[in-house]
């Protein structure tokens, strides 16, 4: 889900948020690196064309995008942050052995479960999101660091 400079440019700006050399190469690593990469996997990228960004400042970068909405942050069953450039609503699949995460969509779970909130209100809460998190096992396995 690779976005152009000019896309990530504009996305930045539209926030009102001041266009960085950083900014821009923090954002397209999450976009590049495409399936929820952890801040360790965003530095890795920019580090192979920029080796002296600091680690705080990714962190610094990826908290002003998430805090913009510009990016997402999920956490893992096994705690671990990552990140997601998918703003729209969506699902994950989350592999409990390998740790990977995918994006699931699918509009029939997602009109099943607002007529199930409809018809069971929860009291004193009003629902703004839903968002399933679908843990199991993939058959294969997808991430390339899983034995």
């Amino acid at each position: 889900m690779m976005k152009d400079s000019l896309t990530l440019r504009d996305l930045i700006a539209s926030k009102g948020l001041k266009v960085t050399p950083q900014r821009m190469r923090v954002l397209e690593a999450v976009f590049a690196l495409n399936n929820h990469p952890t801040a360790e996997n965003v530095l890795d990228y920019i580090r192979k064309r920029d080796p002296n960004i600091g680690s705080g400042t990714v962190y610094k970068v990826l908290d002003t995008l998430v805090a913009n909405n510009l990016i997402k942050k999920v956490k893992t069953e096994r705690d671990v942050m990552r990140y997601d450039g998918v703003l729209e609503n969506h699902h994950h699949l989350y592999c409990i052995q390998c740790d990977y995460i995918e994006d699931y969509n699918n509009e029939k779970l997602d009109a099943l479960l607002q007529e199930f909130f409809r018809e069971h209100p929860i009291e004193n809460f009003v629902v703004e999101e839903l968002k399933l998190s679908i843990n199991g096992n993939f058959i294969v396995h997808k991430n390339k660091d899983h034995d």
